[in-house]
């Protein structure tokens, strides 16, 4: 998939991965999509409550190898 930024945030847990896919997200424009790399199991779960709650589109998730990868559509 096509993304405008990437954000790794493996090693950290909740709730870092979310408050930085947050300040990622509110430097960019609207449409663009931002990709991010998490090793938290919880991560899947709280995007999609993140994603609810804020009105950006979660686009996809995935897992493979105990790393999860998510990306988001900014409003």
């Amino acid at each position: 998939m096509d993304f405008n930024k990437e954000l790794d945030t493996r090693g950290l847990n909740c709730p870092l991965p979310i408050l930085k896919a947050k300040k990622a997200l509110a430097d960019m424009h609207s449409g663009e999509v931002l990709k991010v790399l998490a090793t938290d199991p919880g991560s899947l779960r709280d995007f999609q409550a993140f994603a609810r709650q804020t009105g950006n589109e979660l686009v996809e998730q995935s897992s493979a190898n105990d790393e999860f990868v998510h990306f988001l559509r900014r409003r």
